[in-house]
């Protein structure tokens, strides 16, 4: 196993311990346990631990106040950095539900080894099933009919939850697919995107080589950030963003 894989886990905290340990399960011989992260709340640090025992301690940060997922990766990614040069990244919400756990695998996998060759952005996009309007869709350069492609498409678009027309419009043109929430890249490469995209978050951790392990320096930075997502705050201005198209059964937690 290539021990340059690292997983974050981005938990809100908002569900149960059983969720933490399926998530955690998903990721076991993707990457090395060891290598297993948590990002949550401070004040759900304590489930976490509960929930996964077998987790080093390092390995749970404590974000002071919810931020959204810009600043909880900058907090992993400078993190994951000062311990390997090398990381590689796949990052997830806790709350998805997958219904085929080796075609994930196999999926996550197949993207990992192309981030390691190139830098790019890479999100799991899932190839969809119906015109749904409570997800996110991201539309690929490739043009009709991407959704029978295989391997890495380079992204067009993003567009959030659109109405039950453009949805089906969506569909009709297998340009799009469904925004999965869960991104592939280098250490690295989304911190050089995270400065270049939102340097309001990333300037509040100025230091963070020698500071990033010490709660007071985190604690500064998280109480002046604002409250920017990935793919607002990066992924729709990125020249880099590419989708690996996702077949496995997915769906959010609160949508089931």
């Amino acid at each position: 196993m290539n021990n340059h894989r690292y997983c974050v886990i981005m938990a809100d905290g908002s569900g149960n311990r059983s969720q933490y340990a399926l998530t955690y399960n998903r990721f076991q011989g993707v990457v090395p346990d060891e290598n297993i992260l948590v990002v949550t709340l401070a004040k759900y640090a304590d489930e976490a631990r509960k929930a996964l025992p077998m987790l080093p301690p390092e390995n749970i940060l404590r974000e002071p106040f919810a931020r959204k997922t810009a600043p909880c990766m900058a907090l992993a990614a400078y993190t994951i950095l000062l311990r390997d040069p090398e990381a590689v990244i796949v990052a997830t919400p806790w709350d998805l539900v997958i219904r085929d756990e080796s075609m994930f695998a196999e999926t996550v996998n197949d993207a990992f080894a192309y981030v390691e060759e190139h830098d790019v952005l890479m999100t799991l996009g899932i190839v969809p099933k119906s015109a749904e309007v409570n997800f996110g869709y991201i539309q690929v350069k490739e043009g009709r009919n991407a959704h029978l492609m295989a391997g890495p498409l380079k992204v067009k678009t993003f567009t959030e939850k659109p109405s039950q027309e453009l949805a089906e419009v969506f569909i009709r043109t297998g340009e799009f697919f469904w925004n999965s929430g869960i991104f592939i890249w280098k250490a690295d490469t989304i911190c050089q995107e995270l400065e270049k995209y939102v340097p309001e978050v990333t300037e509040l951790f100025r230091g963070w080589k020698e500071h990033i392990l010490e709660p007071a320096f985190v604690e500064r930075a998280y109480s002046e950030c604002p409250k920017v997502s990935l793919d607002y705050g990066v992924m729709e201005h990125t020249e880099r963003a590419w989708l690996y198209p996702a077949r496995f059964g997915w769906a959010d937690i609160d949508r089931i």
